[in-house]
């Protein structure tokens, strides 16, 4: 089994920066990729970023230029550094880790809010 243990969410004025983290622990075999999505109140989830195990990246339109997403292979741990943070940015943000045949696993969640 695989955990993801998410940390680093809470609550920023806009205009301000967070920097999330996800350490992955367990029966890790293979990581194809390991990245953030995150799901506002009344909204579908969402893909923020992923990081590749080549190293390509992923961002969604709206945070491109924004966030940046980093991984630490040693310590099977991404990062996402959220600056510029908007209102709009608020919701809960999932960590995600693609095992390959393990599949897709997810964390609990952290929350991240935005204040204007």
């Amino acid at each position: 089994q695989v955990q993801l243990v998410e940390s680093g969410g809470g609550l920023v004025q806009a205009g301000g920066s967070l920097r999330l983290s996800c350490a992955a622990s367990g029966s890790i075999f293979t990581i194809n990729a390991m990245g953030w999505y995150r799901q506002a109140p009344g909204k579908q989830r969402e893909l923020v970023a992923m990081v590749y195990s080549g190293g390509s990246t992923n961002y969604a339109d709206s945070v491109k230029g924004r966030f940046a997403i980093s991984r630490d292979g040693a310590k099977n741990t991404v990062y996402l550094q959220m600056n510029s943070l908007k209102p709009e940015d608020t919701a809960v943000y999932y960590c995600r880790l693609l095992g390959g045949l393990l599949g897709s696993f997810w964390g609990q969640g952290t929350q991240v809010t935005v204040s204007s």
